[in-house]
């Protein structure tokens, strides 16, 4: 049910109908996790291998991000984190982002996501330092 607000002509949507798309992100990120949650990526032939670490024997900054979801799935957060650093940094800032969503939803305020360039160029930054840092000698301990 909408409503029109006669002093600024906007559309006031209920909180049901403004929570139906964050509510559906989550079942669909719910769903991708109980599928890795079920089938094994530690098992072979069940997903495909990264075309880079195939290719070239380099790790990109998502291979194990499979196997970490996986361990995040059942408990063991050590395992996930072993797997991929960076996965599980990304699954705690989905949940943030995620729960800041629902919040302005909620409040019937839109969410903007405006990063800044300087913002971008960080995590841009963060992935290449991971990346190769993951590949050197001395960063065994960030292969999955």
């Amino acid at each position: 049910m909408h409503t029109v607000n006669a002093e600024s002509r906007r559309v006031t949507r209920s909180v049901p109908s403004r929570l139906a798309v964050p509510a559906g992100v989550l079942a669909a990120v719910a769903a991708a996790f109980a599928y890795v949650g079920t089938v094994d990526p530690n098992e072979p032939g069940h997903y495909p291998v990264c075309p880079l670490l195939h290719y070239t024997g380099l790790y990109c900054p998502g291979c194990g991000g499979l196997r970490s979801a996986h361990a995040f799935v059942h408990g063991d957060f050590a395992a996930a984190f072993q797997d991929n650093a960076l996965a599980v940094l990304g699954y705690l800032g989905f949940a943030v982002l995620w729960t800041v969503w629902v919040v302005h939803a909620v409040r019937g305020r839109p969410l903007r996501i405006d990063p800044r360039p300087a913002q971008v160029w960080s995590l841009g930054a963060l992935l290449l330092v991971f990346t190769v840092v993951r590949n050197l000698p001395f960063g065994g301990w960030l292969h999955p």
